[in-house]
């Protein structure tokens, strides 16, 4: 498309004859994001960032008496801080309670929730050099106490998350940013260059608002002795009830509520534990629970239950992956009471061959066809979404002989037990994950054709709520990384890869220094990387950013410190009459006050 036509295409959105949704349809199609696109219209002053029709229209005309709504999460939340929270069931529990300035809605565009709009150069909020953004807050908007919510709350999460004794996972977003408190009810967050993605700070998970009359207290080493960190006092559509960490949260309606007629339902109750298969059969067979998260279960047996008629599968494109992970140190040498330490090397994925090898012994085509399905397409990429980020370049390969040619060539020898070793080390692994059948199909999957080239695979399968917990003293956490190797799935929450690809850049490696928060958990170190993300981090043109974001991709990829498997689109069951707002952008609960039931 020439400058010409994407003026006239600009100038028809301003006079009403194509819509804005059209334009970021169309924008689409040419490679474009849907934030691009949106930002294209503001900077031509073509409206603001929040895309019209981009979150359904709510029904009901009063607030309350829609009665319980359950939902099932079957890996349990532990905590209610966000700022703690690891892994996306402590993030969506938090987000019952507590509220972002915007969410990120499934077309990929921003929706205000805290904020009384969403900045943009024609509003003000931007500033043209792209050294700042501006946040109005809404007005009239009380704490679940009482209490009014203001610019000083926003101002402290920032101090609160970026402080090193807090150790708060959400450090990334704020570590580099400096707030200011315009007047009561706005901020001003500023960036040290241009910064093409300023939608990171306050949005969405990591945006999460806590109190700061009741954490100021515990704004240190402290932190986690607060007790509202179990008892959340927040602004959300539902008031806090009761927590059982690693069983149910019961929440109740906000009479209080900030948004007119919401919430729908006068209780929820979300119920943690079991298993994904549990949970599907409890909504789309017997309809015992109205929603059920992330049903990671063979997609045949999904089909069987939707054909019951009492619910269905909702599949929401996302940025999700499922993948393995090669630990980069070593997890049997302690040092300083910490294993995996970053000063050690892993004696086996050290070796280019053995990592080599590793990637060439999983069937992703296998995976895709007999176990996930509609939920999880092959990918040779971490990276998949939103597509103008997606690397042409990575290949993927199922090859039993090419990985022995590679190892027999690199020196490592098969024992009279069949074992490969070299230099006294064995190629005996332990390959942990948490408990859920397509995973444990996965790990038998790789396990036998590891075997056929001299690998053994020792499996390890560790319940949910321990292995996406947040518990420092706990070996089994997927953070400590206490393994050889590791499979999970790892959410992309925002419709722009920066945050998600800051999961490989040096300064986030996972330590006991900052009680395992940091997002780097392979704890890979590449100088090339974190020069590319420091670049993207203030690339103002979007097509060189975009080649950034895939060089990063391709050099983690190529490394096959990671193995990346299938893309995992949300999956999700619910019952027919329940009307919810999903995201593949956010969290689950991201627009919770606008769910309902239709009767």
């Amino acid at each position: 498309m020439g400058e010409d036509d994407l003026r006239q295409m600009i100038g028809r959105v301003k006079n009403g004859s194509l819509s804005r949704r059209g334009f970021v349809r169309r924008m689409a199609a040419l490679g474009l994001t849907a934030p691009m696109a949106t930002q294209l219209l503001a900077i031509a002053g073509a409206g603001s960032a929040q895309a019209q029709g981009s979150v359904p229209v709510y029904r009901p005309t009063r607030r309350g008496g829609g009665g319980q709504l359950k939902v099932l999460y079957w890996q349990a939340s532990t905590l209610l801080n966000p700022h703690f929270a690891v892994g996306t069931t402590n993030q969506d529990a938090s987000r019952v309670f507590y509220e972002p300035l915007a969410g990120w809605a499934a077309d990929g565009t921003l929706h205000p929730v805290l904020a009384a709009e969403i900045p943009s150069l024609e509003n003000g909020g931007l500033a043209a050099d792209g050294r700042s953004v501006t946040w109005k807050l809404k007005r009239g908007v009380k704490w679940h106490d009482g209490q009014d919510f203001s610019a000083d709350d926003v101002v402290f999460n920032w101090e609160y998350s970026r402080n090193p004794a807090v150790a708060a996972v959400t450090s990334g977003s704020y570590r580099d940013v400096n707030v200011v408190k315009v007047d009561d009810h706005t901020v001003r967050v500023e960036f040290t260059q241009p910064t093409p993605f300023w939608a990171d700070a306050f949005v969405a998970a990591t945006g999460q608002m806590i109190p700061k009359h009741l954490f100021q207290a515990f704004n240190g080493p402290n932190s986690r002795d607060a007790p509202t960190n179990l008892r959340p006092v927040g602004t959300g559509a539902y008031r806090f009830s009761s927590f059982l960490p690693g069983d149910t949260l019961r929440a109740e309606l906000n009479p209080n509520y900030h948004m007119n007629n919401r919430p729908f339902f006068d209780t929820l109750e979300v119920k943690g534990g079991g298993d994904a298969v549990s949970a599907a059969r409890a909504v789309l067979q017997t309809g015992d629970f109205d929603y059920a998260w992330n049903l990671q279960v063979e997609d045949e047996l999904l089909k069987r239950l939707e054909a019951a008629n009492r619910g269905r599968v909702n599949i929401v494109e996302s940025g999700g992956i499922e993948f393995v992970q090669l630990n980069c140190t070593d997890p049997n040498r302690e040092i300083d009471g910490e294993r995996s330490h970053i000063s050690t090397q892993h004696p086996a994925f050290s070796d280019p061959a053995v990592r080599q090898a590793m990637a060439l012994l999983i069937d992703r085509n296998a995976l895709q066809q007999f176990i996930y399905g509609r939920g999880g397409p092959a990918t040779a990429n971490f990276l998949n979404n939103p597509p103008r980020f997606t690397s042409p370049n990575m290949r993927w390969e199922f090859n039993i002989a090419r990985a022995n040619e590679i190892l027999d060539a690199a020196g490592w020898v098969r024992g009279r037990d069949g074992i490969r070793a070299k230099n006294n080390v064995r190629l005996r692994f332990v390959y942990q994950t948490s408990v859920n059948a397509p995973r444990q199909r996965t790990q038998a999957v790789y396990k036998q054709a590891a075997q056929r080239a001299g690998i053994d695979l020792e499996l390890k399968s560790v319940t949910a709520s321990v292995f996406f917990s947040s518990d420092v003293a706990n070996p089994d956490t997927f953070t400590k990384f206490y393994a050889d190797m590791q499979m999970y799935t790892t959410t992309m929450p925002q419709a722009d890869p920066q945050r998600f690809m800051n999961q490989y850049v040096s300064w986030e490696m996972s330590t006991r220094a900052n009680s395992w928060q940091g997002r780097n958990i392979v704890r890979w170190k590449n100088d090339e990387y974190d020069a590319a993300f420091r670049a993207a981090e203030s690339e103002i043109d979007p097509v060189k950013r975009a080649a950034l974001f895939i060089r990063m991709n391709d050099l983690i990829v190529g490394s096959n410190h990671i193995i990346p498997l299938v893309k995992r689109p949300l999956v999700s069951g619910s019952v027919n009459n329940l009307r919810h707002v999903l995201s593949g952008w956010d969290g689950t609960f991201w627009a919770l006050q606008d769910w309902w039931r239709e009767t």
